[in-house]
């Protein structure tokens, strides 16, 4: 994956934040709720974000291997071909999930609720949150919550071919996100109402549309994007 390729991801956990937000906002209610708002809260927040993003590192881990294995298997550039259409036909949805026009994702989150429902009990162990010891494993076991912008972003750690990289790319994507939770655990209500609002949405959605469609034009009109044996996600 190119470094346009990783910037691109990043670009789109910055501009579906508005989406992150929205998942994440119970937890980062918590704990503004016990007084880590502000300053004094940076510590918790940030802890609770690190082990969120290194959840969103592990499933990146994961997949890449799955799409290497693909790799290894199969016809190299029809592989990398049909996972590049996947990954950008992902993020065109994502858009139009942003902007309210489709629940598609709605229905991948519904998948991944089952694994959920096994994790979300052991969140309790760590609440109320009042150390770093606590919010770090907490926000390990949130960054399994479903969301359809995770799995989008997933299916483009897919097409990276191997662990190290599927996990960089989940790693940058969850860096991407990282600005949006922490205003939103410092300013709290304020932030969430303004990320929640149809025209923050609105704009993120045809941002990150743009992005799976260039990419889709790419694929019709070039075949895939190939740098290096391996395809160009931006």
């Amino acid at each position: 994956m190119s470094e346009a390729g990783y910037a691109a991801i990043f670009l789109v956990g910055l501009l579906g934040g508005t989406h992150c937000v929205g998942m994440c906002g119970g937890i980062v209610g918590a704990l503004a709720a016990q007084g880590t708002d502000g300053r004094r809260g940076w510590p918790l927040h940030l802890a609770y974000n690190i082990g969120r993003i290194l959840s969103y590192s592990l499933a990146g881990a994961l997949v890449g291997a799955i799409g290497g294995l693909g790799l290894a298997f199969g016809p190299v550039a029809t592989v990398q071909l049909v996972f590049y259409v996947l990954a950008n036909l992902m993020l065109a949805a994502l858009g139009f999930y942003l902007m309210g026009f489709t629940r598609t994702l709605a229905f991948a989150e519904r998948i991944g609720q089952s694994l959920w429902n096994r994790i979300r009990p052991l969140t309790g162990r760590y609440l109320p949150v009042r150390s770093v010891g606590q919010a770090l494993p907490l926000g390990m076991l949130w960054g399994w919550l479903p969301c359809g912008l995770v799995y989008s972003v997933l299916a483009n750690a897919l097409v990276s071919g191997s662990a190290a990289r599927g996990a960089l790319a989940m790693a940058v994507f969850g860096l991407g996100t990282l600005p949006n939770l922490l205003l939103a655990g410092i300013l709290v209500t304020r932030f969430r109402r303004f990320a929640q609002s149809p025209v923050a949405r609105a704009i993120s959605g045809l941002l990150v549309l743009g992005f799976g469609l260039y990419g889709l034009y790419n694929a019709v009109t070039m075949g895939a994007l190939l740098w290096r044996g391996q395809v160009s996600a931006g």
